[in-house]
């Protein structure tokens, strides 16, 4: 690491080498330089012998990593064009092929088509961890699929639930983000051979006005580069709405990771579960009891960063002024590789997180037992009824109780005794032993929440995780600071 200038966080604290690999310099020139083969074969399988030759083309595939960057980073300080100091670079390599590489094409015919494979292979590996991480939350939820745990809404104790339970929705929200995904790649085509501003005249030029000969090598170089199709119509670019959509897909991933950040910070503070705590890792600076969530913490740090990237795609696609601007071409460079880095760090915390979150029974019971006497007012009720009381008294008699017993609680710092003021009241027909045979064990109280989570899981994740087989688990989730 350099010290004395910025080093890029993503790159230098929080992400994985595949995915720095992946948008490093060497993976963009050695792809353009496979995207100029696929390009030079393709003339060459379609008829024009008379200009390329396969000793061209053998020259061309010697030397697709064999790349000086000192000698093409001085050619674009002199002319101005990255890819023209490349298209420079390459043909010293390649002096027999150095006339016919790039032929035909714009600079955007290997930006756009490195782009392409890039963000599809990063959304493999982004695949990969996201499903890892469902994996992880799958097996916790069944673990404690019938844990009671308090429920809560608008962050007031509601009705108890189970945290298997819990957990499934955090599963549901990255299986809609895993669709999207999906819906994405359905969608993630070749820019192809299409020219200057995508009418592919140039090509028409050399296949001399032959447009099926065209047609057939745009998409001869589709499959080249590894892609079933292209897209039908480009501009000079392919429509920078893809990479809104790209943005949007990421973001998701970010926004469902952010939930469930922050509620494990929340769950942390109520000691009810916490991220996994390293034998000699310091919560704090000056408070040495501290078991601080700085991994979700900083999950929601970055997914914060991730969905406010969004809005940038949505304004570089709306300003694509006709067959294209060049405003897209530097803030492209910072933001879609940022969008890919945040996600795989995201996911990172994501799975290290799950692989061994902690959890803590009877904290879980201990919250729901200062609640259960409110909760169970209802039981109480319907039981009174069945002795013969009317619903109305008794349903007076309970909130004047209830009332006060919440205020001592919340006033006075006592606590719920709720069931013993009603045991108390010679209007309520049952003792306090009745009372406790009432409300019962906690799991009364959590409805069909076990039911909910093994249905759940067995129904419609463990299929997914059976379908995705072999795609997930490679990734890194080690935390190294």
């Amino acid at each position: 690491m350099n010290r004395d200038v910025y080093q890029e966080p993503l790159v230098s604290r929080y992400t994985s080498k595949a995915m720095q690999q992946l948008f490093s310099e060497k993976k963009k020139f050695t792809t353009w330089r496979k995207c100029w083969l696929a390009l030079a074969e393709s003339q060459y399988e379609f008829g024009l012998t008379d200009i390329i030759t396969a000793e061209m083309l053998d020259e061309m595939r010697a030397n697709c990593e064999n790349i000086d960057y000192e000698i093409a980073a001085a050619k674009e300080r002199e002319i101005r064009h990255d890819v023209m100091a490349h298209v420079y670079e390459f043909g010293l390599k390649c002096p027999k092929a150095s006339g016919i590489i790039h032929l035909g094409a714009t600079s955007q015919f290997v930006v756009c088509n490195t782009d392409l494979i890039i963000q599809r292979e990063a959304f493999a590996l982004i695949k990969s961890a996201l499903l890892q991480a469902i994996k992880n939350l799958a097996d916790f939820a069944y673990k404690y699929r019938q844990l009671p745990t308090l429920g809560y809404t608008h962050y007031q104790p509601a009705q108890p639930v189970t945290i298997g339970k819990r957990i499934t929705l955090y599963i549901q929200d990255l299986i809609m983000d895993l669709d999207y995904i999906e819906m994405f790649l359905s969608q993630l085509k070749a820019r192809g051979a299409k020219g200057t501003v995508g009418t592919q005249a140039t090509f028409l030029d050399l296949f001399k006005g032959d447009h099926e000969k065209v047609r057939l090598m745009d998409q001869r170089v589709a499959e080249k580069l590894g892609f079933s199709e292209t897209f039908a119509v480009t501009s000079q670019t392919y429509t920078r709405k893809l990479d809104m959509k790209m943005a949007e897909t990421l973001a998701g991933i970010g926004a469902s990771a952010h939930k469930f950040a922050v509620d494990l910070r929340l769950l942390s503070n109520l000691k009810v579960l916490e991220e996994p705590f390293e034998k000699n890792q310091t919560g704090s600076s000056a408070m040495a009891y501290k078991r601080n969530p700085m991994r979700a913490e900083r999950m929601t740090g970055l997914a914060r960063k991730l969905m406010g990237l969004v809005p940038n795609f949505a304004a570089t696609f709306s300003n694509q002024w006709f067959e294209r601007t060049l405003d897209d071409s530097a803030i492209r460079r910072m933001d879609i590789p940022q969008c890919f880095l945040l996600t795989d760090a995201i996911l990172k915390l994501y799975m290290n997180i799950t692989s061994d979150m902690v959890v803590f029974p009877k904290q879980a019971s201990r919250h729901i037992l200062a609640e259960l006497p409110f909760m169970a007012t209802e039981k109480i009720l319907m039981e009174a009824v069945n002795r013969g009381m009317s619903r109305q008294d008794i349903h007076e008699i309970v909130k004047e109780h209830a009332v006060a017993a919440g205020r001592a609680v919340k006033e006075q710092g006592e606590d719920n005794d709720l069931m013993r003021r009603l045991a108390d009241d010679d209007r309520v027909p049952f003792s306090f032993d009745e009372l406790e045979e009432i409300i019962g064990d906690q799991s009364g109280f959590v409805g069909r929440a076990p039911e909910q989570t093994e249905e759940y899981l067995k129904e419609t994740v463990y299929p997914l995780l059976d379908r995705y087989e072999g795609q997930f688990g490679t990734q890194d989730s080690i935390i190294t600071v």
